[in-house]
Formats: structure tokens, C-alpha cells, sequence
């Protein structure tokens, strides 16, 4: 989605963060267009998973407005957060899986907010999740510490995705991960999102998945977005933090990298 004209699907105004005498967010202010893969990058420290957090409801700012789908988050009556909460997916890092339940258990436990659902269908929709994830059947029998790593994160992506969302949030989702994991990891969001028509929030710090899969990048620093753009327009950025970042090493070997792709 490279449309600057598509619908607005997350927007965040004058957002303030704080914990105790530590401001984390002063006037954040961020878009996020349906269709696209929008990556939240920052240093340590500028709020990235916590922005994340307050946009899907589990934080409230100290100021500020988040709407998202065209409802305000914070003033949302309990029906209209369980619609909300209908029409998202959250991974967050390692998958965050119920330890004491399978994998296949676990992608249904969002699926039983869905009235009249009986367990057979549930059990059968989530078997589908688990494979669109790209795990194999038998793995939805297994349990979380029975899973590598890689695994854990596509079983976490198959839950996230358990009641068709509209905007899936990803939290590192390759952190962890060996290259070849996580490319092949990158390939599967980028593949699901257009395939499926969803909105990505991705936060993260991997320059591969930056080049790979975002349609716009948002840097966070200076407790606010920064800037907002592609990867060729951060690459003009005039700003300390941004140059050193995208300009490095690291980052350019992810683009020789992207560049053979």
C-alpha cells in the first residue's frame, strides 16, 4: 500500500507517556494507512512496544487521543472494545503463548469470544491459522516448550490471526531469530498482508525487515515520531540518530542484501 490518500486506520494525537517523573511521549502524532506495513523503529528507550500497547488498549497515556477503525480507544464503551478487539491481532515477542496449552489451544483462545462457535470448527479454524503460519499440522498438538523459537513466534502469528483481523500488531517479530529464520519470516508477513488485505504495526529494530517487507517506516525519537516515510526517503533524513541508523553498517548490508532480492 503506497496510496497517501488511503483511509487513515490508526490515528494518534498529541500523545503523552509517562512513567513517574520519566516522559516517554510528548506530542506523538502518527497515521496508519489501511493495507500497509508500517514499521515503528527507535532507540532503546523511545517507547516503541509501549506505543504499541496504548494503541491496542492494554496501556493508557497520560494524554492524548488514539482512534482506531473509527473509534476513540480510550472512551470506547465495553461493546465497542470487544469490537475492537474483533477486528485486530497482537503478537507480541516470543509469541507470548499459554504454556500449559497446545499450540492448536492456544490460536482458539481468542476464537471462543465468537458466539456459537461450537469446539469442532473452533479446533478445525485453527488449524487452518496454524498452517497459513507456515507450521505444520502435527505442530498444533505440541506445546509452547516443545517449539524452537521460530516456531513459537509463527504459532504466536497464527493466533494473532485466529479471528481475521484488519490490523495485525507485531511486536520484534524476528527478534531472535537466525537470518535465514528471519527472512523467511519476513517473507511469510509480507506475503500474508497482501494476500489477506491486512494493516501491519510493526515494531522493530531488523534493518532486513525494514528493507523486506515496510511500505512506510516511523522513527521515533526525541519522545515523539520523528519522521515518517520510505526507506529511500529515511535515507535523506538530516538528523543525527536517523543518518547513524541508516546509513551504518548494518544498514548497509541490508540494503546490498534487499538489492539482490
Amino acid at each position: 500500500m503506497r496510496n497517501a490518500d488511503a483511509e487513515i486506520v490508526i490515528r494518534v494525537r498529541g500523545l503523552v507517556t509517562r512513567f513517574g517523573p520519566q516522559v516517554v511521549h510528548d506530542g506523538l502524532d502518527l497515521d496508519v494507512r489501511r493495507g500497509e506495513i508500517l514499521g515503528i523503529v527507535g532507540g532503546s528507550g523511545t517507547g516503541k512496544s509501549v506505543l504499541l500497547r496504548e494503541i491496542v488498549g492494554l496501556m493508557r497515556p497520560a494524554a492524548g487521543q488514539i482512534e482506531m477503525l473509527g473509534t476513540d480507544v480510550q472512551q470506547a464503551t465495553e461493546a465497542e472494545r470487544a469490537m475492537l478487539e474483533s477486528r485486530i491481532g497482537v503478537m507480541f515477542q516470543d509469541g507470548a503463548l499459554f504454556s500449559s496449552l497446545t499450540v492448536r489451544e492456544n490460536v482458539e483462545v481468542p476464537m471462543r469470544a465468537v458466539p456459537g462457535l461450537d469446539p469442532a470448527t473452533r479446533a478445525a479454524l485453527a488449524d487452518l491459522k496454524i498452517s497459513l503460519a507456515g507450521l505444520p499440522y502435527l505442530a498444533g498438538d505440541k506445546y509452547p516448550s516443545e517449539l524452537s523459537g521460530g516456531m513459537r513466534k509463527r504459532a504466536g502469528l497464527a493466533r494473532a490471526l485466529a479471528r481475521d483481523p484488519e490490523i495485525v500488531f507485531l511486536d520484534e517479530p524476528t527478534a531472535g531469530l537466525d537470518p535465514i529464520g528471519a527472512s523467511a519470516f519476513d517473507r511469510l508477513i509480507h506475503r500474508l498482508s497482501r494476500a489477506m488485505g491486512l494493516t501491519v504495526f510493526l515494531v522493530t529494530h531488523d534493518l532486513d525487515t525494514l528493507h523486506a517487507v515496510c511500505d512506510r517506516v516511523a522513527v521515533l525519537a526525541e519522545r515523539r515520531v520523528l519522521v515518517t516515510g520510505t526507506m529511500q526517503e529515511m535515507l535523506d533524513v538530516d538528523h543525527p540518530w536517523v543518518h547513524d541508523y541508516f546509513h551504518g553498517p548494518r544498514a548497509r548490508a541490508a540494503l546490498a542484501t534487499a538489492g539482490k532480492e
